[in-house]
């Protein structure tokens, strides 16, 4: 299958800084593919460069098959984008603002398709608000339906979560999934929200300052041998002295009551049967193999741990 998009040693120095280094990676029909790394790791300028808004120093883009640097406009007119914050016009309405896009871009839309457009984004009651007096939820929201006026077949969101709340994070989580299921769009996402990425997408890159740490399913980057199970037991002494006559290992710090092991999930069991058969009371059992804990176990810099929280 021909990649929607293939990026080929990809380079963007802005001066001595090198942004993205050396930069291969694809994206396939049907994928929610998530662009994963720290703020400055290179997502927001790789995307600049697919959208042709800024020039790479050197490698090669391809969308839809096509050369970027040469069909420009064709391929450009397959595709929508949400980069960074939105450019609304803050003073006129959601509708007024989509027709005004849908013209732009060569769409003929009626009042009832541009209001299915604002249902989509859950936006049709507030149609006729100015845009001025929406959160930013709302902004990011109406920003995703001017994305999509044009029916693209490749939609690109940069940091689509940035500012929202909790339910605001949900709501864009499920319009992402929606536009992939049910609309059958090919989605790019850029975050630095590791759970989020977790949840919507199906494929995934993570970049450390510039450079391609991994690329695959989301299933590839977790390595059950290093799953962490944690335990909170009524007596964590004696479990201590039983499991330490067993194969399974204790990590070296532990939390008062819980303790925390390293094991393939489907040891699990066992571990549980042992524990019962000793008389010790398991008052909480659960396993562990975040994406943070694999991020984390790729990059160098695991000081920034609180970037990635939701």
């Amino acid at each position: 299958m021909e990649p929607l998009i293939d990026v080929k040693h990809l380079v963007k120095n802005f001066g001595d800084l090198v942004a993205v280094d050396d930069l291969s990676f694809s994206v396939f029909q049907g994928d929610v593919y998530g662009f994963l790394g720290q703020n400055g790791a290179g997502k927001s300028t790789t995307l600049r460069m697919i959208l042709s808004l800024i020039l790479p120093s050197s490698g090669t883009i391809r969308l839809f098959g096509q050369e970027l640097s040469t069909n420009r406009k064709s391929v450009l007119k397959r595709v929508g984008a949400v980069i960074e914050r939105p450019d609304l016009y803050k003073y006129l309405s959601a509708i007024e603002n989509l027709s005004i896009f849908a013209r732009m871009s060569g769409r003929k839309a009626t009042s009832r398709q541009l209001i299915e457009q604002l249902e989509m984004v859950g936006l049709a009651d507030r149609a006729k608000s100015k845009v001025a007096t929406y959160s930013q939820g709302m902004k990011q929201r109406l920003g995703i339906a001017v994305a999509l006026v044009h029916n693209p077949d490749l939609v690109i969101l940069d940091e689509p979560t940035n500012g929202l709340d909790p339910q605001g994070i949900a709501d864009m989580r499920n319009l992402i999934l929606h536009l992939s299921k049910d609309l059958h769009k090919t989605v790019v996402v850029s975050s630095h929200l590791l759970n989020e990425i977790e949840q919507i997408a199906s494929r995934m890159i993570i970049l450390d300052k510039g450079k391609k740490m991994v690329e695959g399913t989301v299933a590839d980057f977790f390595q059950p041998a290093k799953n962490k199970v944690h335990l909170v037991v009524s007596d964590p002494q004696k479990a201590k002295l039983m499991l330490a006559q067993t194969p399974w290992l204790l990590e070296a710090e532990q939390l008062k009551q819980e303790l925390v092991l390293s094991l393939p999930p489907d040891q699990v069991p066992a571990l549980n049967r042992f524990l019962v058969q000793q008389e010790i009371d398991i008052l909480s059992i659960r396993s562990v193999n975040s994406l943070e804990d694999y991020f984390l176990s790729l990059t160098s810099e695991n000081q920034h741990v609180a970037t990635f929280t939701n």
